[in-house]
């Protein structure tokens, strides 16, 4: 009887290292890609998003999320638009005495219609929220190929009034405001700040983009070229479409309300800007940066490397996305006090991170691996049934 149970537990300790084995062979099989090998903890939450084992509206597992009593009110209004028409926005209220500093959060999604709302990017704005202290309004602005250019820029500028505007209702405080987006709403971020200067108001303190698109030309850039397969979370087939549906005459590609990387940059807020090295959208960051320092705009541009295009939105399980969203909300807070570095630019490349850290890393990986092996072999299983 001894002799069959030690049998028994020898064999289940060899189908558990050998299953362990198997994880992190996989594992290390997805960390090379087309272009290059990426991190352990980047590979298994791309190849997670190719397979779409991963949804842009799935909850975050309870182990990476906390739990705890709200900071703050959250209310969705729908506002309206010059034209008569009403877009939703949704506003994270602190519930401590005010007033508080406003950010205006513009959400990614390539100004398409199934690509991005304020649902998708709800987590990024409760994070920025919570980690400012701040009166943070998500705006819903209207997407192509329903509604092309101008007509988000149009909404996120009016939205931007309505806030300097209605600042009581959610006890803000309309001297100190600032924008934020990624990706599209990146682009849509700085815009509004064009449109500000080019208005007259309101006066906006700093701005905060995540790999903003910045042209719609056709400007070679090498990051384009070396991670537009879609692999990487954006490709070159989204970004097309994206042109053709949101800029539909190529005149618009020009004009200085799509493409800011050609346009008068000058009286610009103080920008911090954050590329991610597996980007198509990286360069064109990047370069930005360096033409808002150019016309005497003070820059802070920070690179984070072995992480994807919309990292950020993964912050929950990935620590260089907490870094980053760490990151905006100390540039902005720090804004809000007048305590902006005049440095006018410079490119930090993150790419460092502790012994401990990267072992964190790579056993939350191979866990996350696991999981997905064995939801793909579940499904495989049930499709042969």
């Amino acid at each position: 009887m001894i002799k069959q149970l030690k049998k028994l537990v020898l064999t289940c300790l060899t189908i558990l290292l050998l299953c362990c084995l198997g994880i992190i062979i996989t594992v290390e099989y997805w960390t090379h890609t087309e272009a290059g090998k990426v991190p352990a903890k980047t590979a298994v939450l791309l190849h997670a998003v190719d397979k779409r084992i991963v949804t842009s509206d799935m909850k975050t597992p309870k182990i990476f999320s906390r739990s705890g009593e709200s900071r703050f009110h959250r209310n969705t209004f729908n506002i309206e638009m010059s034209d008569g028409a009403e877009i939703p926005v949704r506003v994270y209220q602190p519930k401590a005495a005010g007033p508080h500093p406003i950010v205006l959060y513009y959400h990614g999604g390539a100004f398409l219609e199934g690509y991005g709302n304020i649902q998708t990017h709800d987590n990024i704005v409760r994070a920025l929220a919570s980690k400012t202290n701040s009166v943070v309004i998500s705006v819903g602005y209207r997407l192509a190929p329903t509604f092309p250019f101008p007509t988000a820029t149009e909404d996120s500028y009016e939205a931007l009034l309505w806030a300097a505007e209605n600042a009581d209702l959610f006890n803000g405080d309309p001297t100190k405001i600032a924008v934020a987006g990624d990706s599209a709403g990146g682009n849509l971020a700085t815009v509004v700040t064009m449109m500000a200067r080019d208005r007259k108001g309101p006066e906006i303190t700093a701005q905060a983009l995540f790999y903003p698109l910045t042209t719609f030309q056709d400007v070679t850039f090498s990051s384009r070229e070396t991670y537009d397969s879609g692999y990487y979370l954006i490709s070159r087939s989204v970004m097309e479409k994206a042109r053709e549906n949101y800029t539909p005459d190529e005149k618009m590609w020009s004009n200085p309300y799509t493409s800011p990387l050609d346009a008068n940059l000058k009286n610009l807020p103080p920008a911090l800007i954050i590329t991610a090295e597996f980007d198509p959208l990286r360069d064109e960051g990047e370069e930005y940066a360096k033409r808002l320092a150019e016309h005497q705009t003070p820059v802070k541009a920070i690179r984070y490397n072995g992480v994807m295009h919309g990292f950020i939105s993964f912050y929950e399980v990935m620590h260089r996305g907490k870094q980053a969203l760490d990151e905006a909300a100390t540039y902005l807070n720090n804004a809000f006090q007048a305590e902006t570095d005049d440095q006018l630019y410079r490119l930090i490349i993150n790419s460092e991170q502790s012994t401990l850290k990267e072992l964190q890393d790579r056993g939350e990986a191979y866990a996350i691996g696991g999981f997905l092996i064995g939801k793909e072999a579940i499904s495989i299983l049930t499709s042969l049934e």
